[in-house]
C-alpha cells in the first residue's frame, strides 16, 4: 500500500500524521511511505525511517 503524509497547512504548525517510528513500522510491513518535504521533524528522520520525500502535498 502507498501511504502519503502531507504537512500541516495552518500557520505556525508543524504537525504531520506520521512520526518516524510509525513510518518505520509501515515500511517494515512492506508499505511505501511518501512524506511531504518539510513535514514534521525533518526530512532526514523520515528518510532514515524508510520514507521517500515528496516535493509537495499533491505528490505525497
Amino acid at each position: 500500500m502507498r501511504v502519503g503524509a502531507p504537512k500541516e497547512i495552518k500557520d505556525h504548525e508543524c504537525r504531520v500524521g506520521l512520526v518516524p517510528p510509525s513510518v518505520a513500522e509501515f515500511v517494515r510491513h512492506g508499505h511505501d511511505i511518501l512524506v511531504e518535504h518539510g513535514a514534521g521533524l525533518g526530512d532526514d528522520l523520515y528518510v532514515a525511517a524508510g520514507a521517500r520525500i515528496a516535493a509537495d502535498a499533491g505528490a505525497a
